[in-house]
């Protein structure tokens, strides 16, 4: 039988410290994927984005908890512009930033560890299944979070719970990706997986702005019942969408070497040697410098959506409808942007999607800091061209890395970028707080963000191609 010579032959099955299979490899014969995996795969994005999108960023946090719902009736009763209740919401701001700061450490020492032992036992969608339970359990929990100060820790408690359950989830979604792609389609469908989730959170928005329009359907607004009923739809839209990944998608290959079957503890020291292998590998040593120099720009993204719903409230009035209808805006655009460029993922290469995504925001920044006194029509354009930004760099980074993973530690290394993305998560804020309190004005903090997403595109440049 003779060996078809269009078809290379198959990697070797030892995973050498000096040349490491790489997880993609496994898929050199480009077998068409099916559909009907992409699209389970992608709909845990759709389900679990509604955590981020409604929760964290637009309505929950930014309209209920964070607001004088939450605080004494005596302060509640205080003029908006008294600087005692001023002072008062800035407490609850800096409450939920340091619930968030906790859930980050955490992140940053779990998931690499769980990522690596989910890769020994090939039980990457045992730890997808936990991250989206613990998820939606916390989201179910928010219902108890009334409207008052003896509930404020509690619900910030929840949501930072819940951010480090949908980053383990998120770790493990991430490994499976390897599973399902070659290297010749592995751009197309990560931007698929992204932007079906950006288009899940425009659909929650929308659902949340027809319940606002419908006077939340008769529902009383007394005691926050909408905010809290909200947070319950939301974990109901996880359970509902969560589950195909589960019933379709195959996981990789187990590690399988006895050395990774250790316990939890002695992980750690295992990670600390594979990192600095990584490092000390020239096979490797691009995977171990795209680590860190993504962990800044994502930094940098990551300060948009944190401080983007404050930006457009304060700096440039928005209210409740506004604010929502800018979210499903921003989300629809970056949906359909991050889908297009998989496409030229594939063909340009991760590199080159990621330092065109960040030369555009860096530069729409600027735009809204520059002409910030131009009302609310700056932020509506540019604010939203902005986002078109935000999703292919996210795409083409979780691309990147997957080109350069070593085949059988692909729990560990998405891992890896998680805690290095936690790792670097205090530039924006730091640079945001300082820059903010030093002025006075809250638009100064756009360009803490700004300064962020420079110093990501200088360190990305430096980065070989990940093809």
């Amino acid at each position: 039988m003779t060996e078809n010579p269009r078809r290379p032959s198959p990697p070797a099955t030892a995973d050498s410290e000096a040349v490491p299979v790489l997880g993609l490899q496994a898929q050199l014969d480009d077998a068409p994927t099916k559909k009907s995996t992409v699209l389970a795969w992608a709909f845990w994005d759709w389900g679990l984005q509604p955590f981020n999108t409604v929760i964290l960023t637009f309505i929950f946090t930014a309209l209920y908890l964070t607001t004088d719902a939450f605080l004494p009736a005596e302060v509640q009763a205080l003029d908006d512009k008294d600087p005692v209740k001023t002072q008062a919401l800035a407490g609850l701001a800096s409450g939920l930033g340091l619930g968030t700061t906790i859930a980050g450490l955490l992140i940053l020492a779990l998931a690499p560890v769980l990522g690596q032992q989910a890769d020994a036992q090939g039980r990457q969608k045992l730890w997808l299944g936990i991250g989206t339970i613990g998820t939606i359990g916390c989201m179910l929990g928010l219902w108890f979070a009334e409207p008052a100060p003896a509930f404020f820790w509690f619900a910030v408690s929840l949501i930072s719970a819940g951010t480090v359950f949908n980053e383990i989830g998120s770790v493990n979604n991430n490994a499976l990706l390897v599973s399902i792609a070659n290297p010749k389609n592995i751009g197309r469908i990560s931007g698929v997986g992204w932007g079906f989730g950006y288009v899940g959170g425009v659909v929650a928005l929308v659902l949340v702005i027809a319940f606002y329009a419908a006077d939340w359907f008769g529902v009383p607004d007394a005691d926050g019942v909408p905010f809290r009923l909200i947070a319950v739809g939301c974990a109901v839209w996880a359970i509902l969408f969560g589950i195909p990944v589960f019933l379709k998608v195959p996981e990789p290959a187990p590690l399988g070497k006895p050395e990774r079957r250790v316990g939890f503890l002695r992980s750690y020291a295992l990670l600390v040697r594979d990192v600095v292998g990584l490092y000390r590998s020239p096979a490797t040593r691009n995977t171990f410098w795209f680590l860190l120099s993504s962990a800044v720009f994502r930094d940098g993204l990551a300060g948009v959506f944190t401080f983007g719903a404050i930006i457009a409230g304060q700096v440039f009035g928005f209210q409740f409808l506004e604010l929502a209808l800018f979210g499903i805006a921003a989300n629809l655009i970056a949906g359909v942007s991050t889908i297009i460029a998989g496409r030229w993922d594939d063909r340009f290469g991760p590199k080159a999607i990621i330092l065109f995504a960040l030369s555009g925001m860096i530069v729409t920044g600027l735009v809204v800091f520059f002409l910030a006194d131009a009302g609310a029509i700056v932020f509506w354009i540019f604010g939203l061209l902005l986002t078109a930004f935000v999703g292919p760099a996210q795409s083409a980074g979780r691309s990147f890395l997957a080109r350069v993973t070593p085949a059988g530690r692909e729990g560990e290394i998405f891992g890896l970028y998680a805690t290095t993305g936690r790792a670097a998560s205090w530039m924006s804020s730091l640079l945001w707080t300082v820059l903010v309190a030093a002025t006075g004005a809250t638009v100064f903090g756009v360009l803490g963000i700004v300064v962020v997403l420079v110093i990501g595109l200088v360190l990305v440049a430096l980065v070989r191609d990940a093809r």
